[in-house]
């Protein structure tokens, strides 16, 4: 990118991505985290994995499948990409000096990266790996002054020395245990008794530190945030969808969020968003700059805003607060993460650009679901619901009505956009992705439950599904449920 003056408003920083002149890449499995930001940044492309689209997205670039080691991961899927010749080919041809983002990478990424000539424009991916510790979360957060729920960090070695560390601790023995990496819906574990202990004992001893909560009946918020030289960028605070049966097997697990203005109390919208800040002034102290994500519970009870975790990335939420219409009014979030990284001179008030999007009338009403195969079978599919714009009919049913790769193009409640995940031929089993619905309006009661309407758009996609039992001779123990998600 040319260097020229300093940038000093949001008029001169969008004009600048859209004058850009390097090639920007976005690698992943699929390309939903940053969904819209090609048409915000001039030569930005997706490599994926996963062709959502049918070849029909201009921005989309997935080379033809060949043979890899089954994936244990999405720095896996990065790596596989970076390595197939398709990809080097493509991104060769189209010349320049390669700048690459990602959803999460390794440091065998990094590496490949390099011998690419490319960029990567996110923090070293060992000073990722610390700061998405669950732990070392907990100890930011004390630092910054953002309190966690009342908790205590130690390692297990029995269900007696768990009750015994809990009872110094005065946490009680109503437990949620937390171990170090993983996602939340995988590694997650709720012990009241020695029975429930017992049935996670082998992933919870030798785990080392676990992070040991007294268990407080909340509602799961998500909010993103960029840290940068002038200062920590807040977005808007988001409902988590979190462990609904029909979209997701696991308990405790993210499958979706909203984002309105009036989810929340403004009182608690403005903690969150102070705490956020203090946050990410924190993780520059610590050396880490860039886009990162904050869950927040919120005990039902008392209305206490304590933190849950730190995603030191992009996250499944992204997409929502880059589509915001405070993004469309000013620059999605993600844009001030290319800036940072950039070495471009900018200068912004940061206090008046985060005042301005705490402001109700910012945030209009959306939410996505993350609809999963819910059920404890495996077979393949031979019929997958097609990325689109689908409507719901009067008597509730769910058609496509035409191809488009735009979330905006929703125009209604009645609408919805569908990102196709599973694709022909894929094997559907408990826990497998189907793809992502976004509609307008809510998608929970006030009650936080699954409302009517969001419950036929989650029947209507999964009736669109068909598939056939596996070959006999596959038929067993032929697929273990992925221990990651491509999201």
């Amino acid at each position: 990118m040319a260097a020229t003056k300093v940038l000093r408003n949001i008029s001169e920083i969008r004009r600048f991505f859209h004058r850009n002149e390097d090639p920007v890449y976005f690698i992943s499995a699929t390309n939903f985290n940053l969904l819209g930001l090609d048409e915000w940044v001039k030569n930005f492309k997706y490599i994926c994995y996963i062709d959502c689209y049918g070849g029909k997205h201009p921005n989309v670039f997935c080379p033809s499948e060949q043979p890899h080691a089954e994936f244990q991961s999405i720095e896996d899927i990065n790596n596989y990409l970076l390595q197939h010749k398709e990809v080097i080919d493509f991104i060769k041809r189209r010349g320049g000096k390669p700048k690459f983002v990602f959803l999460m990478f390794d440091e065998e990424t990094e590496r490949l990266s390099k011998e690419l000539g490319a960029e990567v424009w996110f923090p070293k991916a060992k000073l990722r790996q610390s700061m998405d510790n669950k732990i070392e979360t907990v100890r930011i957060g004390n630092k910054a002054g953002v309190p966690s729920v009342p908790n205590v960090l130690a390692e297990v070695t029995s269900y007696e020395q768990l009750r015994e560390t809990c009872e110094k601790a005065g946490i009680g023995h109503d437990l949620v245990l937390q171990s170090a990496f993983g996602d939340s819906g995988h590694t997650t574990f709720f012990i009241k008794s020695e029975a429930d202990f017992r049935r996670h004992e082998h992933e919870i001893i030798g785990e080392g530190e676990i992070k040991i909560m007294k268990r407080i009946d909340c509602r799961g918020s998500a909010i993103e945030a960029c840290a940068t030289k002038e200062g920590t960028i807040v977005g808007p605070l988001m409902t988590e969808l979190v462990g609904f049966k029909e979209l997701t097997p696991y308990r405790g697990g993210w499958c979706g969020n909203e984002i309105l203005s009036t989810a929340f109390p403004p009182k608690v919208r403005n903690q969150a968003r102070d705490l956020t800040f203090k946050f990410g002034e924190q993780l520059r102290k610590e050396g880490y700059r860039g886009y990162f994500e904050l869950d927040f519970l919120i005990d039902k009870k008392t209305g206490d805003l304590w933190l849950g975790e730190l995603n030191p990335r992009i996250t499944g939420a992204s997409s929502m607060t880059n589509h915001a219409a405070f993004a469309h009014a000013d620059a999605p979030l993600f844009l001030f993460h290319l800036l940072e990284f950039s070495k471009k001179k900018f200068n912004l008030d940061v206090d008046e650009l985060n005042s301005r999007w705490a402001d109700p009338d910012m945030i209009d009403s959306w939410s996505q679901m993350v609809i999963k195969h819910t059920e404890d079978s495996v077979d393949i599919c031979t019929n997958a619901p097609e990325t689109g714009i689908y409507k719901m009919l009067e008597d509730g049913r769910v058609v496509y009505d035409r191809f488009d790769y735009h979330r905006r193009a929703v125009e209604s409640e009645n609408e919805a956009f569908f990102l196709r995940i599973l694709q022909p031929g894929d094997y559907r089993y408990e826990g497998a992705d189907i793809g992502i619905l976004v509609t307008r309006g809510r998608s929970m009661t006030k009650s936080f439950e699954l409302n009517e309407r969001a419950k036929k758009w989650i029947h209507g996609i999964k009736q669109a599904v068909s598939a056939k039992p596996l070959p006999v001779a596959e038929a067993g123990p032929a697929l273990a449920d992925p221990a990651f998600k491509i999201l």
